[in-house]
């Protein structure tokens, strides 16, 4: 639905969600547009070798209706050759334009 460009997503959890799926099949359209202007890289890297499998969302703070910024805490499972692994993020969001956009992993203290 997002991926097609209908309508946005309501939260960052709802983005963060989207983001992986497009991870997942390779959109790397989408996810540059819903990348923030200030942190977005030219191009999004993809390992063929690499298979997105799940998606844990651990947390979050923030990202509802109603806030400019939150963040989604995730653990994004992946398969690699033939092992399977994870990785860990608290990712940052921001609205830009009314719309929620990945700006960049949350720094660890």
């Amino acid at each position: 639905m997002f991926h097609r460009g209908d309508g946005t997503a309501g939260t960052a959890e709802t983005l963060m969600r989207s983001r992986f799926s497009a991870f997942a099949v390779g959109n790397e359209a989408y996810l540059l547009q819903t990348w923030h202007p200030r942190t977005r890289p030219a191009s999004v890297p993809f390992d063929p070798g690499l298979t997105w499998t799940s998606l844990e969302i651990v947390g979050k703070s923030g990202g509802g209706p109603f806030h400019q910024e939150g963040t989604v805490e995730f653990r994004a499972h992946y398969r690699a050759a033939g092992r399977g692994d994870s990785m860990h993020e608290n990712s940052r969001f921001e609205r830009v334009g009314g719309d929620w956009v990945y700006v960049s992993p949350e720094a660890s203290s």
